[in-house]
């Protein structure tokens, strides 16, 4: 959800010490790019800040609220029946080479250094760090509706260094969430990619003025030398953003048919790992922002190649096409409302939505309350009970 603050203290992506580092995490369409040498970890998406996609992002993200504020179409030929949900979230062996047409609007981790090796018998400091999204241009505004970003903070007590990690979008949300429709390309073109950061500092200011920051553990060394291990594996594997959680109904025991993966995510499957390790949690209320589709079973529809490939299924294609031309970027703000009106009688009055997962397409025949946004406690773990993430 993309609450980091531009400049110094933004974080670069990680790169855990004493590795080697494998190439830069950026945007691909439906297609994994082959990775090139073995270049260091963050240093191709400091590449360029382009400001006109990194802008339309940031409006469609705010449209995003405006859905949020409303209170069997054709199942496609041979596609396998999908029981077993929510469907898993697919991991890959590398991240592939950024794309160059993705570009942010504000610069992908620039200030990150490497994870440090701390000694065994250091006591390090573990704290909840939580603000509001976009809080360095808007302040506290969307903390009232509590749509926070969440982050981990560390503090050595052999050296009094501390560190901020966190994860989140490369080119930021509305990237993350809807397609670019490129006239030279039949398929949708994707920016979708997150990653993990680790940098030194944490910005008082930034998470305690409208946010939290409040120690939550104390781990030993060994136990964090361990988490970052563990961090360049998930990191490694766990390569593009999902906005949203979909679900059957905002009852709490409904089907859920596709989890997010974002922020807070990311922080609770440390938080887990750490548990894993030994780590003993204070008994404090932590809750996380999460944004839900609602939606009757999904239709699975198929991959970029079944559906926009030559042999490829031509009304299905030009349907999903159709679904995204409005989130388009580049909109003045007469085309925005116009849009505006469009998704809404696409969403809400024909109840029709087509999600990217896993690189692969499905539709969601949506239902009533739509599109909620929750601020939901998620209790911190202990030794004997994780989280389910």
């Amino acid at each position: 959800r993309g609450g980091l603050r531009p400049g110094p203290a933004a974080p670069r992506k990680l790169r855990p010490p004493a590795s080697r580092g494998s190439g830069g995490a950026g945007s691909t369409g439906g297609r994994l790019m082959a990775q090139e040498g073995d270049t260091a970890l963050g240093v191709e998406m400091r590449r360029g800040a382009g400001g006109a996609r990194g802008r339309a992002s940031r409006r469609w993200a705010l449209a995003l609220l405006c859905l949020a504020a409303v209170p069997g179409w054709l199942r496609a030929s041979d596609s396998p029946s999908r029981r077993h949900w929510p469907e898993p979230y697919k991991r890959f062996d590398f991240r592939p080479k950024p794309d160059p047409y993705c570009q942010a609007k504000y610069t992908f981790c620039p200030t990150g250094s490497p994870i440090p090796v701390m000694k065994d018998d250091d006591d390090i400091e573990v704290f909840r760090l939580q603000a509001p999204v976009w809080e360095f241009k808007y302040g506290d505004l969307l903390g009232h509706l509590k749509i926070m970003h969440d982050a981990i903070g560390f503090r050595s007590t052999l050296t009094g260094k501390n560190y901020t990690m966190e994860w989140y979008e490369l080119f930021q949300l509305g990237n993350c969430t809807f397609p670019h429709l490129r006239p030279e390309m039949e398929a949708p073109f994707w920016c979708n990619q997150g990653a993990a950061c680790f940098f030194e500092g944490i910005d008082d200011a930034h998470w305690k003025e409208n946010g939290t920051l409040v120690q939550i553990a104390t781990i030993s060394g060994n136990m964090f030398n361990n988490m970052a291990k563990w961090v360049k594996q998930d990191n490694e594997t766990g390569i593009y953003y999902e906005t949203w959680t979909v679900k059957a109904s905002p009852e709490k025991a409904a089907e859920t048919w596709f989890d997010s993966y974002d922020c807070s995510k990311f922080v609770l499957r440390t938080y887990n790992k750490l548990a894993e390790f030994g780590a003993e949690f204070k008994k404090i209320e932590t809750n996380y922002t999460r944004i839900f589709l609602y939606s009757g079973e999904p239709t699975y529809l198929g991959n970029e190649t079944s559906v926009f490939g030559p042999t490829g299924n031509k009304t299905l294609a030009l349907a999903i096409k159709k679904f995204y031309y409005p989130f388009k970027p580049h909109l003045s703000t007469k085309e925005f409302m116009l849009s505006l009106l469009q998704i809404f009688d696409a969403v809400i009055v024909h109840r029709q939505f087509y999600l990217f997962y896993n690189f692969e397409y499905w539709f969601l025949p949506m239902k009533f309350p739509f599109i909620k946004i929750t601020y939901e406690e998620i209790p911190l773990p202990n030794r004997n009970n994780t989280i389910g993430v």
